[in-house]
């Protein structure tokens, strides 16, 4: 660490003198780094993976899928008709760890007809990945959200598989935010399921479990308003959510099996006209509280922890995107178990623009997708 900042030190001095372009080196608290470009106009995109030789697979929310080869996109065949209202579309991306062995891809998307769509999820097998032409095959819906509505607001969602064999599904409350607070429909939940779309028998509202309350078997946890990103801790293996809040009260959820997250009856936010949501409480029994959230509001999309050796300084920390807030925030982790917050620190901002997703590349580096008709795809390096 000592090292580290003296590294810093010089860097900084250098750069006022001239001889390191601030362009092309940026100080953080406890790193550095530099922005390279990996991909340029991108059409609205949503969620990134990675291929196994590291190549980008990204989703535009008008219903397309590029692979990111020599910064350039190659449009991926066999994609679902998709129609893309307001928040909803093609949105997240999952790349399992056993694709090479599988060939399985994970879609979360809006499904349904204009002006009444739920949140969904598909599987599906991607071929020829490596060659000029890659296509999606034998496409499989696997889940189909109760969260049913007009308008095209609020579908979340991201996509976690847990080492343990679960598909964690983030899902918006379409606006209806008094059925977030009822865990028999999907209306702002997390969904836990099986990779083929199973239900876990030791879900919190499966049948035999002891609750004193009626849920869908898949729902794992409830109380959410629109969460747009997900990630498991590296060493609790606990399910990390945030979630849009109104205007304020953003916030970061440790996610427990069968608790409900309070959203509308608490929260930390506002309604948009400044009045109180509700009875303007962010306290009650039996609902839980975030681990952290955020007033005014930085409108989060995308997270990730950084487990890479890349960045010594940056180990163990959360990234989180923020589209109002146009920046990346890095949450300083620390602690036993690196679960608890001690820091805060606004990287880029408004450098790159509103920042739709993060995300720790194969190769130890971190990503970052931007959120316009003509985005980019970036990688910090030291």
């Amino acid at each position: 660490m000592y090292i580290n900042k003296m590294v810093m030190a010089i860097v900084a001095v250098l750069m006022l003198l001239g001889l390191v372009p601030q362009s092309d080196a940026i100080i953080s608290q406890d790193a550095q780094f530099k922005i390279v470009t990996v991909a340029k106009g991108l059409g609205q995109p949503w969620g990134v993976g990675f291929m196994p030789d590291y190549s980008p697979l990204i989703t535009l929310k008008s219903g397309g899928l590029v692979l990111i080869r020599a910064k350039k996109s190659i449009t991926v065949a066999g994609v679902s008709p998709i129609v893309s209202v307001g928040q909803g579309g093609l949105l997240d991306i999952l790349v399992p760890a056993d694709f090479e062995k599988t060939g399985w891809v994970y879609f979360s998307y809006s499904s349904g007809p204009s002006g009444s769509q739920q949140t969904s999820v598909a599987w599906a097998r991607l071929k020829n990945w490596a060659g000029s032409k890659p296509r999606l095959a034998d496409w499989q819906g696997i889940f189909t959200g109760t969260n049913t509505a007009k308008g095209g607001g609020h579908f979340g969602s991201r996509l976690v598989l847990s080492p343990d064999g679960y598909l964690f599904i983030t899902i918006g409350e379409r606006r209806q935010r008094y059925e977030a607070q009822n865990p028999e429909n999907h209306f702002g939940t997390v969904v836990r399921i099986y990779p083929d779309g199973g239900i876990p028998a030791n879900n919190p509202f499966a049948a035999g479990q002891p609750l004193d309350q009626q849920g869908s078997p898949d729902v794992y946890s409830y109380g959410h308003r629109n969460a747009q990103g997900a990630a498991l801790h590296p060493v609790t293996g606990d399910l990390w959510i945030h979630e849009h809040g109104p205007k304020g009260g953003d916030e970061i959820n440790v996610i427990k099996p069968g608790v409900n997250y309070g959203w509308p009856i608490i929260t930390h936010g506002r309604e948009y006209s400044g009045a109180k949501v509700g009875e303007g409480i962010n306290a009650k029994a039996g609902m839980a509280q975030p681990l952290l959230h955020w007033t005014p509001s930085i409108a989060p999309s995308g997270m990730a922890f950084y487990t890479a050796d890349r960045f010594p300084g940056w180990q163990g920390d959360l990234f989180v995107g923020a589209l109002a807030g146009k920046h990346l925030r890095r949450v300083k982790l620390g602690g036993p178990n690196g679960d608890q917050i001690i820091g805060q620190e606004v990287l880029l901002k408004k450098r790159l623009g509103r920042i739709r997703d993060v995300a720790q590349g194969p190769d130890g580096f971190l990503y970052i997708l931007t959120d316009s008709k003509r985005a980019e795809l970036y990688r910090l390096e030291p």
